[in-house]
């Protein structure tokens, strides 16, 4: 089965910069999509971005502008470039894909989540 790992959370203050990676391990499986969701602390979890196949993104509105998504397909890795954090950006991010598995149907596959802080 297929698992997702994210990393680079961390604590950092309003205005600097923190990039996301999260790699997919495992066998019999292909992934589509991918993306970015977030869960700050009392709120619904909120999609941040999302990535094609093909390399077409996506961004909701609080983080357009600020952050980038991109992958590379051969390692099955996705990044999340965070630029000019602000504090309610804090949330833990978890990564998502779309997969493909061994029967041809597909199934959302979701990370463990990586924790960022930003202060002020």
């Amino acid at each position: 089965q297929v698992q997702l790992v994210e990393s680079g959370g961390g604590l950092v203050q309003a205005g600097e910069s923190l990039r996301l990676s999260c790699a997919a391990s495992g066998s019999g499986f292909r992934i589509n999509a991918m993306g970015w969701y977030r869960q700050a602390p009392e709120k619904q979890r909120e999609w941040v971005a999302r990535i094609t196949s093909g390399g077409t993104t996506n961004y909701g509105n609080s983080v357009k502008g600020r952050f980038t998504i991109s992958r590379d397909n051969a390692k099955n890795t996705v990044w999340l470039q965070m630029n000019s954090l602000k504090p309610e950006d804090t949330a833990v991010y978890y990564c998502n894909a779309v997969v493909v598995n061994s029967r041809g149907g597909y199934v959302e596959v979701w990370g463990q989540g990586t924790l960022v802080t930003v202060s002020s």
